[in-house]
Formats: C-alpha cells, structure tokens, sequence
C-alpha cells in the first residue's frame, strides 16, 4: 500500500498569510547574520588563511621541485650507467657482483668487490661520506629462484662485527621468501628482489633512496 504523500498547505486567510510573512522575514533576517557573522570571522582570521594558502603552495612547489629534481637526477645516474635484468642474469656471480659494484659507484660510494672464498657474507663493500659503509650479499640465481631467511642471519652476524658496517645489504636477481624477506625487516638487513633491482639497475634510483637509508648523524647532532 502506497503512503499518501503530504504536501505543505497554503496560507488561508490574512492571519495565516501574516504568521507566514513573520516566519519568513525571520528566517531570512538569521540567514543575514550568520552570513554577517561568518565574514566577519574571516575578515578577522584572514592573516592565518591566507599563512595557511601560503604554506599549501610553498609546499606543493616543494614537492614538484622535488620530484623534477629526482628525475633529473635518475636520468644522470643513467647516462653514466644502465644494467638490465636481462643482462645480468645473463652474466655469472662474479659478473653479478661486478655490475652491483659498478651501480654503487654510479651513486656516489667508493666501491669494491671483495666477494669470494672466505669473504663472510661480503660480496661488495660500498664507502660513502654521508651514509657510512655498507656491504652487500650478491645472491646471483635463476629467474623465479627464492633466497631464504639464512642467508639473512649470516649477513647480520657479520656485517657489524666483521665488517663494521652501517648497512647490510642482500641483493638478488630473483626473489626472497617471505621469512626473509620478514626477518630481514625486523632486524635492519635490507633486500633488493627483482623488482627493486629493476628500479635500481633499469631505472636510475640511487639504492640509498630505494631504500631509505639514514645519512650518518653530524657531530653537531643533524644528518651531515
């Protein structure tokens, strides 16, 4: 069954008519004040407005300018170096471990590689006046192969107290477990899997800013 609808009757006769007026003009004497009132705030608030506009545009600009300024600087870090996947899963685990080394150098560490028999979970160290030493694990395997979570303990029990390193590193051409990927997480061991080798080798993003890295506090208690 259909609700009847109900439609607002009209005023009939002069004191209906005259109450309707009363609430009229009333209503639109209180849409006056608060439009009144409410610039009158804004007349009052308007330096903290227009801060607030200012700060919104100093920002965005901030951020365009940023974003221009890591593209351009990529597109250098391309022109003097670009490795694909395809080329190093083609090479071999010293050619792998060359290539890494070549990349830190492109983003501005003193590197070497130092991988080999008895290098404890050391395949290339990196040097840089800002970040501090770093060394990376170099896990060259075929294309879908999976690193697992111990090779995530070795490197964290070596590169502090072995190699007095900052930062530790696994990087491989496939892809790590979860347990590894989970652990390393945990306790500070960074991993490059394929996709993040892709954006480092391919794409031109510095390895520090892939990753986060924390510059190395100054002595005056700020990042140097």
């Amino acid at each position: 069954m259909r609700r009847p609808r109900v439609r607002p009757r009209r005023p009939r006769g002069p004191v209906e008519v005259a109450s309707a007026c009363v609430v009229g003009v009333a209503v639109l004497v209180l849409a006056v004040r608060v439009v009144v009132h409410a610039a009158a705030v804004l007349l009052e608030a308007w330096p903290v407005v227009l801060a607030l506009a200012v700060l919104t545009g100093v920002a965005a600009a901030w951020h365009t300018a940023r974003s221009i300024a890591a593209g351009r600087a990529a597109a250098e870090r391309l022109a003097v170096l670009r490795v694909t996947l395809a080329e190093l899963d083609a090479g071999d685990d010293r050619a792998f471990e060359e290539a890494l080394r070549g990349l830190l150098v492109r983003d501005g560490w003193g590197a070497r590689r130092v991988g080999g028999r008895g290098d404890q979970a050391a395949d290339v160290m990196g040097e840089h006046a800002r970040l501090g030493r770093l060394v990376v694990q170099a896990k060259h395997t075929t294309v879908g192969g999976k690193v697992g979570v111990r090779v995530m303990y070795e490197v964290n029990g070596t590169a502090g107290p072995v190699h007095r390193a900052r930062h530790a590193v696994v990087v491989t051409n496939g892809t790590f477990t979860r347990d590894a990927r989970d652990w390393g997480d945990r306790h500070g061991v960074h991993w490059v899997d394929r996709d993040r080798l892709r954006r480092w080798a391919e794409n031109g993003v510095a390895l520090h800013e892939l990753l986060e890295l924390p510059f190395r506090p100054s002595r005056f208690g700020r990042a140097a």
